[in-house]
Formats: structure tokens, C-alpha cells, sequence
């Protein structure tokens, strides 16, 4: 049994709020990077300029690379064979983002209740999805979220008998909709599967994937690529203002699900697609 203080969990969560908001991660540089090359329009062209530029001076800078630095959610994966010693491991992390946010001076964007609107003043709490798996490690995924894209995100729950058609239908629906709010080039988590909820906690876990990587499945890989390139000959195009970039990338995650359904979640995300992992 290998034994982890919470002090380490809140020291690493920290370093991770504070990393994740600064720095954009490599897959997100490299796709519009890849985006800017393919781009034909030229104000698209001069829109991934700037959003390059942008993410430049944020590493150089050490500032947030967007003002809108997200409500802090966690994918955490604990194994079997860890004791956690001290405090319990939702406070450790939500004392980690407590000291990352206010000692990295980033915007503290979560209110206390929904609808008296009142700022926690440091961003917790955050939300925190826990898997529990085999070893003796805790793996821990920080992905902010910030709402302009948020709000644009969707579910719906199909019949079974709406297929795969149904399902891209929706998918592009939802970006067609969203159009130029999310801030696009956008990148788009589908959850396929499960029960209401959980469709949209593996819409979110897709955000938190690498944009390089594909689907392990043959078919659903094919899928993410057939609505990615659906999507982006929506023409909406960087900030909205047209050209073929409308997103980097679409991932994909499914879960078994009962025979009279067919839950399906799309969670959208801006360019700005934060994501960042620690195993301890």
C-alpha cells in the first residue's frame, strides 16, 4: 500500500491550475499551427495569427493565455493500492485550486449558489469526477472550462432507431447553432452512451484528450474525422467570420447504454482548450 500525503495532491493541483492557464497545451498549438497553413481565407489567416501570437506571449509572459480561465474540473484516477494521508482528497484539491488561482492571479469566475450569484472569490469548489482503477498511483487531469463555450453545449437523448445519422445530426446542429460564440476554431466533445448524465461527463472527458490522438475504436475514429470535416465546411470559420477552420479537432468517447435509448452530449470548447495531467 503506498501512502500519498494531501499536501502533495494540493501542491500539484496548484502547479496545475496555474500551468494549464498560462501555458496552451502542445496539441492545441500544433493543430493551429496546422490550421493556419491549411487556411485559405486571409482574415481567417490573420484571426490565427493573432490567436498564435496570443498563446506566445501568455508562455512568455507567464500570464493566462485567455482572461476567462475556467471553472476548474478534474478527471482524477485513484488505484487500489493508495492511502491518501491527511486531509480528504476533495479538499486537498479544492485547496489546491484555492492556491492556484489566488497566487497565480487568475480570474475567480465560480459564484456560491446559481442563483444569488455570490463569487467564492477563488474559484472553488471545483468539480471533480473520480474514477477508481488498479496500481498504487493517482493520476490527476486538470481541464478549465470557460462558458462562453460552455453555454453552447447540448444533449439530447435519441431514440435508437435515430442511428449514427441522428447522431451527427445533432452534433452539427449544436455547432451550427452555436456559430461564432464558443469562439472558434472550437474543438467538440461527443459523449455516446450511457444514461442522461453520464453522456455528458464523457462529453467533457473528451475535451481532455489529445486532439492528435483518435478514437482506439476504427468506427468511431472514422466518425470523429467524417463531423470534423462536416463541421468544418459549415464555413462559420475563426471568430465566425468564415473560412475552414470552424474546429481543430472532435473527439469522441462512448459507454454502454440501455436498449431504448441513445443518450448523445456535445460539449464545446474554444481554441483555448485547456488540459493538463500529473500522476503522483
Amino acid at each position: 500500500m503506498r501512502i500519498i500525503n494531501s499536501e502533495e495532491i494540493t501542491q500539484a493541483v496548484e502547479k496545475l491550475c496555474i500551468d494549464a492557464n498560462y501555458y496552451l497545451p502542445g496539441d492545441i498549438r500544433e493543430a493551429i499551427n496546422k490550421a493556419y497553413e491549411k487556411e485559405e481565407s486571409e482574415v481567417a489567416k490573420q484571426i490565427l495569427t493573432d490567436i498564435i501570437e496570443n498563446y506566445k506571449i501568455a508562455e512568455n509572459e507567464n500570464v493566462p493565455v485567455c482572461q476567462d480561465t475556467g471553472m476548474a474540473v478534474f478527471f482524477v484516477k485513484i488505484g487500489n493500492n493508495v492511502a491518501i494521508e491527511g486531509k480528504n482528497i476533495t479538499d486537498a484539491i479544492n485547496e489546491g485550486v484555492h492556491n492556484g488561482y489566488i497566487n497565480g492571479y487568475l480570474r475567480c469566475s465560480v459564484v456560491k449558489d446559481p442563483l444569488d450569484r455570490v463569487n467564492t472569490k477563488d474559484n472553488t469548489p471545483a468539480v471533480i469526477h473520480y474514477e477508481f482503477t488498479d496500481g498504487e498511483n493517482i493520476e490527476i487531469t486538470i481541464a478549465p472550462k470557460g462558458f462562453g463555450s460552455e453555454n453552447m453545449s447540448a444533449i439530447k437523448m435519441l431514440k435508437p432507431s435515430d442511428g449514427v445519422e441522428g447522431v451527427k445530426k445533432f452534433v452539427v446542429e449544436t455547432v451550427k447553432k452555436a456559430s461564432s460564440n464558443p469562439c472558434p476554431p472550437i474543438v467538440v466533445g461527443v459523449g455516446i452512451g450511457g444514461s442522461f448524465e453520464k453522456c455528458a461527463i464523457l462529453a467533457k472527458k473528451a475535451l481532455s484528450r489529445e486532439i492528435t490522438s483518435s478514437h482506439n475504436d476504427e468506427y468511431y475514429k472514422n466518425l470523429e474525422n467524417e463531423l470534423l470535416e462536416e463541421i468544418n465546411s459549415l464555413g462559420i470559420g475563426p471568430s465566425g467570420l468564415g473560412g475552414k477552420t470552424t474546429a481543430l479537432g472532435v473527439n469522441i468517447e462512448t459507454y454502454p447504454t440501455h436498449i431504448a435509448g441513445l443518450p448523445v452530449a456535445v460539449n464545446i470548447s474554444c481554441h483555448v482548450t485547456r488540459h493538463k495531467t500529473v500522476i503522483l
